[in-house]
């Protein structure tokens, strides 16, 4: 798949894209990420990307030609640019959640809009946005972290890239809740307060036991944190009458 990026900060994504297990897909070209400088599509010498909004008010608002021109020059190149998504970052967009970034591992790619300033000029995005994203309910400065944010939750999802296949089968939201809390050595932690030890259950051996218990403490910390994750599930069919039973004796 692949991901053209258009950015008046290229330099924020090089560091990124080479470190951690994930620079696996990015060096692979299993995630294959083109930067592309906004002011290289500017026609003026002062290579001017944006001006003043009409109706007054502050901040500028990227213009629409350089955009366009971004636009063409990717789809002349990628060949099927027609046929991906065009994602444009903003506050206003859907809620990036795992759902989200499965859909993108799963597909060709896309276009990120990288905004800055006050914003995008309305009738570029009405023209060729697609998609608006959103990292939450709050403000960045533009939207090169969005557009990371997305590249490396899809890259952990390709084949190969983690180190075990079912690491990302066992994340956050994978199914839908949180997950459990993990533990490694040593065993027991010397604290102020006493000697410091990793559950018995996880050095039982028994699996059966191990993964009731991180099915429990999954359940416990969604229902506590996030319990409108608890009633999606619910919802869905997706609780057993042991996750009910638990989380019965939980008071919830």
């Amino acid at each position: 798949m692949r991901f053209d990026v258009v950015t008046l900060f290229p330099e924020l994504f090089s560091p990124h894209l080479t470190v951690g297990v994930t620079r696996r897909a990015f060096e692979s070209a299993q995630v294959d990420v083109r930067l592309w400088p906004l002011r290289d599509f500017a026609d003026d010498n002062y290579r001017r990307v944006d001006d003043r909004p009409y109706g007054g008010g502050p901040g500028m608002v990227m213009l629409v030609e350089p955009l366009e021109r971004a636009l063409a020059t990717i789809r002349g190149e990628r060949g099927d640019g027609a046929a991906v998504p065009v994602v444009h970052f903003t506050p206003t967009g859907r809620r990036i959640d795992q759902s989200v970034m499965r859909e993108f591992a799963a597909g060709p790619g896309a276009v990120l809009l990288c905004g800055r300033y006050e914003g995008i000029d309305q009738r570029f995005i009405d023209r060729h946005v697609t998609l608006e994203l959103s990292l939450g309910d709050f403000v960045l400065s533009g939207g090169e972290l969005p557009a990371l944010a997305l590249l490396d939750g899809v890259a952990r999802l390709q084949d190969g890239v983690l180190g075990d296949a079912q690491s990302h089968q066992q994340d956050s939201f994978s199914d839908g809740l949180l997950d459990c809390p993990h533990y490694s050595r040593p065993e027991v932690l010397d604290a102020a307060g006493g000697p410091d030890a990793v559950p018995p259950v996880l050095l039982s051996g028994h699996h059966a036991d191990i993964a009731r218990w991180r099915r429990d403490r999954s359940l416990e910390i969604t229902a506590r944190r996030r319990p409108e994750l608890i009633a999606a599930a619910r919802g869905r069919g997706e609780l057993s009458t042991l996750d009910e039973k638990f989380l019965a004796g939980l008071g919830l």
